[in-house]
């Protein structure tokens, strides 16, 4: 019988395989190992392939459907529903099977290699900053057990290490620990400057990513991660969709005709969530650089909620900048009502 739709449940070395023809009956169920992938998908007529978007998925993705294959991805949370019983490799693809052959699934496109190295950049900058922090931290507790402190901030830290370099009563096992995280704190400060070079660069050479820095509140490095992770945000049925996606729309727990909404779902990408939200706060500095709804918002709601609401409209905005090929006009700030708030 001819396999039409293959579940594929991806792993490190051992992937699980379910097939089944037009009628849905299954047809090939096996276990294979990694160098035996593709040769068992070269030896198939072109079909629907599905996956759950895991890691290394993309990649998959890429080399089956260079094989004439069609490929869809889904969040594993969509897939879930559809297992039976015990969790298993092969209940997983026979469950895998079963989501991507639904009409009211939701699929996730297949990036490209450029797009996934630019989001490593991200991610590698993320863990630069955390490793920033930490040593930063670790500098200013061990200091301030030998008496030396200094204002906080960035500048701060710098005050702190001159001082520990010009300390002349420091005992000489202290200063060597010492002098071993300050010199790695300027590594990665030297290494952070370096990637942000190659993300400035990489937004200069993208069309989409400069239209999206044109929205206030967004600059390049909250550009240059929604124009590699959204793409051009066809995805996404609507900005809501985009909006929702990222976790910026309230959860809700209704039930029998009463909508009940809470907080913010915080689900979806949690890094385009934060840079969106930071951007969206750099707003409440002055009110003639906001726009009138903004402002508006500001006088009658806690400054957070205003915050996050803006962040909410500048991701609707975002995708529709992305799916239209636009570059966002702006409105004319009034500047008779316009006052600085304070920070």
């Amino acid at each position: 019988m001819k396999i039409t739709t293959i579940g594929l449940d991806l792993a490190k070395s051992v992937f699980q395989v379910h097939g089944v023809d037009a009628e849905g009956r299954a047809v090939s169920c096996k276990r294979l190992r990694r160098g035996q992938l593709l040769d068992f998908f070269k030896a198939l007529e072109p079909c629907l392939v599905g996956m759950e978007a895991c890691g290394g998925a993309h990649h998959w993705a890429r080399e089956i459907m260079a094989l004439g294959h069609e490929v869809k991805l889904m969040p594993p949370q969509y897939v879930r529903p559809y297992v039976k019983r015990n969790k298993t490799d092969a209940a997983d693809a026979e469950a895998i099977c079963e989501a991507v052959r639904r009409p009211n699934m939701h699929f996730v496109p297949v990036k490209t290699l450029e797009q996934q190295s630019i989001l490593m950049l991200h991610r590698g900058r993320e863990l630069l900053l955390r490793q920033r922090t930490m040593l930063i931290n670790a500098l200013r507790g061990h200091l301030a057990e030998l008496g030396l402190v200094a204002r906080q901030g960035r500048g701060g830290v710098d005050d702190l290490v001159q001082t520990m370099a010009e300390a002349d009563e420091m005992p000489s096992l202290a200063r060597r620990v010492l002098d071993h995280l300050a010199e790695e704190l300027r590594e990665i400060e030297t290494r952070l400057k370096e990637m942000e070079k190659e993300l400035l660069a990489w937004h200069k050479a993208s069309e989409a990513s400069q239209r999206l820095a044109t929205i206030p509140g967004i600059g390049p490095i909250t550009a240059t991660a929604l124009a590699a992770t959204a793409g051009d945000g066809r995805a996404f049925k609507s900005g809501r969709q985009f909006a929702a996606w990222l976790g910026l729309v309230p959860g809700q727990h209704s039930s029998g005709g009463k909508p009940r909404l809470g907080g913010i779902s915080k689900k979806g990408d949690g890094y385009l969530r934060r840079l969106l939200v930071h951007g969206a706060r750099t707003q409440t500095r002055w009110r003639d650089r906001a726009s009138p709804w903004f402002q508006e918002l500001l006088g009658r709601r806690p400054v957070n909620v205003a915050v996050t609401a803006l962040a909410n409209k500048n991701a609707r905005i975002a995708w529709a900048l992305l799916n239209r090929d636009e570059t966002f006009r702006r409105t004319p700030p009034n500047r008779e009502t316009a006052q600085p708030i304070a920070a």
